[in-house]
């Protein structure tokens, strides 16, 4: 993706923070000499040596997956917080923006069937269950008559990560006033990712 010099993010670790927080990703390949985009949550782990790998599952009607014998070349777009900056904000005349994060990865994926298919639904269901339930199920609470139904429409997807580009535009280019203006109207409005935003310019500028 272009990212002006100013805004790109060079620290792994903010990019790897953004993609475990925002799992929830854009797939991007091509299907028939079009782009084709399909949106699943897609988990990054890490093997022995310390590659990345990315794993999901898409539903089998869907054909981008039988797309990727024949070219395997992924995208995968995080998009993570992000919120409108007012020019009324600066200390002088100047244009409206965006401020936002985002990671773009870029890899090799294959099918997942079986029982590494089975694995990679275990270790997704228990993480959303422990993070968002009161009384988190497991994937073995599921019938398994309802589970054999459903994994005969889906396929699982391993991506190898080859290259990672990551964006932080967060006003690097403004003024010390101009900048802490942004970060105060910003606080104050009644949206969490403009909020967040805020956060992240403030740590930004330490």
């Amino acid at each position: 993706m272009y990212i002006p010099k100013q805004y790109q993010e060079h620290d792994l670790a903010e990019a790897e923070a953004l993609i475990r927080e925002y799992s929830f990703a854009t797939l991007t390949t091509v299907v028939d000499g079009l782009p084709w985009a399909t949106h699943i949550p897609l988990e990054l782990e890490k093997d022995e040596q310390g590659n990345w790998l990315l794993h999901g599952h898409i539903a089998r009607p869907n054909p981008q997956w039988r797309t990727l014998q024949d070219n395997p070349n992924v995208l995968a777009i995080f998009m993570g917080a992000h919120t409108y900056i007012s020019p009324s904000w600066y200390n002088h005349r100047n244009v409206p923006t965006w401020n936002y994060k985002a990671v773009h990865v870029y890899g090799k994926a294959s099918t997942v069937e079986g029982e590494a298919l089975v694995t990679m639904l275990h270790k997704l269901m228990a993480r959303y269950e422990n993070a968002t339930a009161k009384n988190p199920h497991s994937y073995d609470d599921i019938p398994a008559d309802m589970l054999k139904h459903d994994l005969r429409g889906l396929v699982g997807l391993e991506i190898k990560v080859e290259r990672i580009e990551a964006v932080s535009k967060l006003s690097q280019n403004r003024d010390t006033e101009s900048y802490n203006s942004v970060v105060e109207h910003l606080k104050e409005m009644d949206n969490p990712d403009a909020k967040r935003i805020a956060e992240e310019m403030e740590k930004t500028r330490k």
